[in-house]
């Protein structure tokens, strides 16, 4: 990798930590630019794992003001994310890529339409729990672990739009401020990436030059995507999930 391949891997890095802090799809920027310079896919696909576990701690750090109070919300979806991580870093070692890679962008699609619908699909929601006298689940409840283990097996496999799916998911089936669900994304996102990574450390190899750039540069990203995201009001949030989730599909279905 010469002096300017390295640039172009680091300023992909910052991109890639930004988008990630604010919606997610950072590995649709990151991947590519590895693939370009020279990078097996299998090698780029882990080493640009590895590398955006900085950025996401970033953008959590960056929103911990948003995470205060969600402990527990943390908890339970940091389990089933961690649980859908590893199966998905294995199905990435064993499977060929066209098992998951003909239904991302179904995926990513259909994330989008329960972004755009969340706030009516919330409020049926809420109706439907007020008329049957429950109280409403500040987790989420099975049904969100249920999606968020199977959006977290997608995360460990490859990652791109995973942070639009959960944006999705919890938005639609928890009621809170989309503000403070972007919160719980960034940790969620990092203990995916993270736990994916440990995963392919003993079965995968690495390029640790890729790494490291992308890990400064996510680093970065992730401080500036955290001041840029916390200023969108929710509908303008939506509109820029929907922007970057319809550029994903774009870019996976050309490919």
């Amino acid at each position: 990798m010469d002096i300017w391949e390295a640039v172009a891997v680091c300023a992909a890095g910052i991109g890639a930590g930004t988008i990630n802090t604010i919606v997610g799809s950072g590995t649709l920027i990151t991947f590519p630019v590895l693939l370009a310079v020279g990078l097996p896919p299998v090698t780029a696909n882990v080493s640009n794992t590895l590398g955006l576990v900085p950025g996401s701690i970033s953008g959590a750090i960056g929103y911990r003001r948003e995470l205060r109070g969600q402990r527990d919300r943390v908890l339970r979806l940091g389990a089933a994310a961690l649980v859908g991580a590893v199966a998905g870093a294995a199905l990435l070692i064993t499977l060929p890529s066209e098992a998951f890679g003909t239904i991302v962008p179904v995926l990513i699609a259909l994330a989008l339409v329960l972004v755009v619908a969340q706030p009516r699909l919330a409020r049926a929601v809420r109706l439907r729990r007020e008329r049957a006298g429950g109280p409403a689940n500040p987790h989420g409840g099975p049904v969100l672990l249920g999606g968020m283990t199977l959006a977290s097996m997608y995360g460990g496999y490859f990652g791109a739009a995973q942070g639009v799916i959960y944006l999705a998911l919890m938005g639609l089936l928890i009621n809170d401020d989309l503000q403070r669900i972007n919160a719980v994304k960034n940790v969620l996102g990092a203990l995916v990436n993270g736990a994916a990574a440990v995963f392919f450390l003993f079965v995968a190899d690495f390029d640790w030059t890729a790494v490291l750039l992308i890990a400064v540069g996510s680093a970065a990203g992730g401080q500036l995507g955290a001041r840029l995201g916390r200023r969108l009001p929710p509908a303008a949030l939506r509109a820029v999930i929907v922007a970057v989730g319809v550029v994903a599909i774009l870019q996976l279905v050309l490919d």
